[in-house]
This record gives structure tokens, sequence and C-alpha cells, in this order.
């Protein structure tokens, strides 16, 4: 749905907690908490109102129009509050909910593409991003080229006649490099030039890693923003979700895709996530933060680790550009609650550390998935970046990645310290024994 204007004098924080001050879409005048609706189907009323509600499906309405809900596919009102926000948290016209993150990219790209389209992506992306690259869209006639996208003028170099997207993350997913936004928007309004409205190309950025909170790639440039509300932005790890913040010319296909091809976030996800998610996501990522700069630091000096990645580092390599795009709501510099670093091969065997802290640590949990209230430590070369198939090493994933919760930093570098303390000096293959109690 559209976005809201933050009313006026209030800062983002106190928004994201209360929402807008009132809303068409329900009518929570008595409630404190908006209601969770639950049904699959609306009553009409009449049969003129049904086909009113099917013709205007998917054209833009003011925020101040009555909705007509038909059917839960179609439209929620629960689920459009949290659009929304969402929307307006970006600094989008308007967003789309989806059932999962990779619904969300598939639909942002899916509305947009045509066969014998082309996309160029960035050489690393999360490993069902690159599947759906690699393995679908060659059935459907799509063209994916990759490039460094750290680099613009590599971008520039490879985008062709029948390029209609460039699409990146970041950071990227596992090894927090950056990708310099208005960079790329700048090579991307060249191309533009020469083209008509009808055939732009189009800047697409999964930003899940920062979430809204710590950047928002619109202010940058981006044309399109997709989320994975699984991670940060829901937090606890109890939904799974996806959204698309788009201009207001995309909507009407966003909507269309998503009523046809059915991937919808449920109300009652919806619900969790804009009623306990968004509200804590500033003071979440705040805390996480403050942690993750310390776990961080006890890495950097740690002798069985090679490299270490976390943007607030004074030795992250792209520093100054994540001071430049990782800006929060209050204008200071948020450089996120994911860490990822490599191990010195030659002292320690990373699948047996990571083993060690799986059976032994109390404060991490080894587990897929990111931005949960617990800190979730995992290998993207066996597991969320498998999709890659041995070109781990190459193309960097070849590390830990460990994104950090709401734990006491004190027991989370406890916890790494005593399996670097039993996996030290372990050879490959063989896996920690559980301590002793």
């Amino acid at each position: 749905m559209k976005k809201r204007q933050v009313l006026k004098g209030y800062r983002k924080t106190t928004w994201i907690v209360h929402g807008p001050d009132k809303t068409t879409k329900w009518d929570f005048s008595r409630h404190v908490v908006p209601p969770m609706t639950s049904s699959s189907t609306y009553r009409l009323q009449s049969v003129s109102r049904g086909a009113r509600g099917f013709c205007e499906y998917g054209n833009p309405v003011g925020d101040d129009a009555e909705p007509i809900y038909i059917y839960d596919r179609l439209d929620d009102p629960t689920r459009e509050m949290l659009e929304g926000e969402l929307a307006q948290l970006e600094g989008g016209d308007a967003c789309l909910t989806f059932a999962s993150g990779m619904a969300a990219v598939s639909g942002a790209l899916g509305a947009v593409l045509r066969s014998g389209d082309e996309v160029v992506a960035h050489d690393l992306l999360y490993g069902c991003t690159h599947s759906l690259f690699e393995k679908w869209y060659p059935r459907q006639g799509i063209n994916v080229k990759r490039a460094d996208f750290r680099d613009p003028a590599k971008v520039a170099s490879v985008i062709g006649p029948k390029t209609r997207v460039l699409y990146c993350e970041t950071p990227v997913n596992p090894t927090l490099d950056l990708v310099d936004l208005k960079a790329l928007s700048r090579a991307r309004d060249e191309v533009n030039r020469r083209r008509g409205d009808n055939n732009r190309l189009l800047l697409v950025v999964d930003s899940t890693f920062a979430t809204p909170f710590c950047q928002r790639p619109v202010e940058h440039g981006a044309d399109i923003v997709v989320h994975s509300l699984t991670k940060n932005i829901g937090g606890f790890g109890t939904e799974v979700g996806g959204a698309v913040i788009a201009p207001q010319g995309l909507y009407h296909d966003l909507k269309w895709y998503r009523k046809d091809f059915g991937g919808v976030l449920s109300a009652k996800s919806a619900w969790s996530i804009l009623v306990y998610g968004l509200p804590t996501l500033p003071v979440r990522l705040k805390r996480q933060q403050y942690s993750a700069e310390k776990v961080a630091r006890f890495l950097e000096k740690n002798p069985l680790v090679r490299e270490v990645r976390w943007p607030g580092l004074a030795s992250f390599p792209q520093k100054e550009l994540a001071r430049r795009q990782m800006i929060d709501f209050d204008g200071e510099f948020a450089p996120g609650n994911m860490i990822y670093f490599r191990l010195d091969g030659a002292k320690i065997d990373a699948a047996a550390f990571v083993d060690d802290v799986a059976q032994n640590a109390y404060s991490i949990t080894l587990a897929v998935s990111l931005g949960h209230v617990k800190t979730l430590i995992e290998m993207p070369s066996g597991m969320t970046h498998s999709a890659y198939s041995g070109e781990g090493a190459m193309r960097g994933v070849d590390g830990v990645r460990l994104s950090i919760g709401l734990e006491s930093p004190v027991d989370i570098i406890r916890d790494l310290e005593n399996s670097f303390a039993r996996t030290a000096g372990k050879r490959k293959g063989k896996s920690a024994a559980k301590a002793p109690a």
C-alpha cells in the first residue's frame, strides 16, 4: 500500500512504535495494539461492490480511500498496515509483502523481467538467489551476467542493450562487502539517458543484512529494495516473510504478480512483525551492535583468526563507505549485527571449531538464518551458500558467519574462547568432542 507521512516533528524511532495516527485499513480507534485479522474471505454486501473491488485491484488509491477487501490472497488489512509502515521507513512509494524473502526477490524481479531480458548481478549473492539466477532463469530465457559490484566501472562495462536489472546485496551475504549505491545509481542513470521510459534500467538491492534501521537504499538511488522479513525485521525467529519496496509505477504489476503466483504473507505473520518486530527493531539492533563490536574486537586479537569483517572495525576495508551509507534513524553510524571471520587453517579447522560451538556453547546456536534475538553461527560454504558448489574459497565464503543476538557479549566471547581452546590444532575433518560436564 501507499506510504503514510510521519507526523510532523516526530522521528522514525518514535513512529516505528506507534505507526500512523489513523488508518482506513482497520478501525482500531479503541485498540492500543492493532487487532489480528484471520479471515480468508470478506463480506461484500453487493455484487457491484465486489465487481468494483476487482476492477480497482492493483490501482493506486489514496490513503483516505476506503479499501474493498475481497480475499486474503489479494489484500488484508493487517498486511496492508505493515506494508504502509515498511514503505515509510524505507522512504519508498509503496510496499508489498510476500510469503518469504525469496518470494519477495522472485516477485520483485518477476514483475519486471520478460523472456529475453538480462540481469547483471554481483558475483556473490545469497545461495538461493544464486540458484534462482543460475538454475531457473535460463529456463525462462533470462540471461544473467555477473560482475564485481564493488567496482561500478566493471558493472557499467557489462551492461548491454537487453540489461533490465542491476541486482546486488549490501552488505553482501556473508562477506559483508559493501556496494556504493550512489556510484552504482550514477552508472544506471547514464544508461537510462539513452533509453525510453518502458525500458529503463532498474537498480534492485537486497538490504536484509542492514534493515531500514541501518540503511535505506532508496535514499542512495535504488529503485527497488527487497528484504527477508524473517531476519532482523521480524527479529524473533517465529515468522517467515519478505517485502518489496518499489516506485508507484511498479505497484500494479507487483500486486498482480503476487495475486497470480500466490506468494502472500499470512495475516498472522504480518501481525507479529507489525506488533513485535518493527517496534523493537531499533532497540534490538542498538544492543546487538554494541555486542558485535566487542565480539569483533575479541576475534580480531585472536591468533587463530586470519580475518574479521564487521563494518564498524577500523580494519574494515570499506570503512569510509560504511560510515556514509549505513546510518540509522537518528543519524548515527549503524554497522549492524553481522560478523564474518576466517580462521587460520594451519592452526585450527573451521568445521571442528563450529562443531564444538554447536555441541558446547550455551549462548551461541548453530543454525541458518540471522537477525534473531539469539546469536547464530554457521558455515556458509557448506550451508547457506552451498549452491556455489566448491567455489566457496574462490568466492570468499570459506569462513564463519556470526549473527549477534541479545545475550551478554561477555558470554558470547567466553563460549567462542572455550571452543577456540578446545579445537586449536585439530586436524581437518575431526569434529570436536563434547566437553566434560
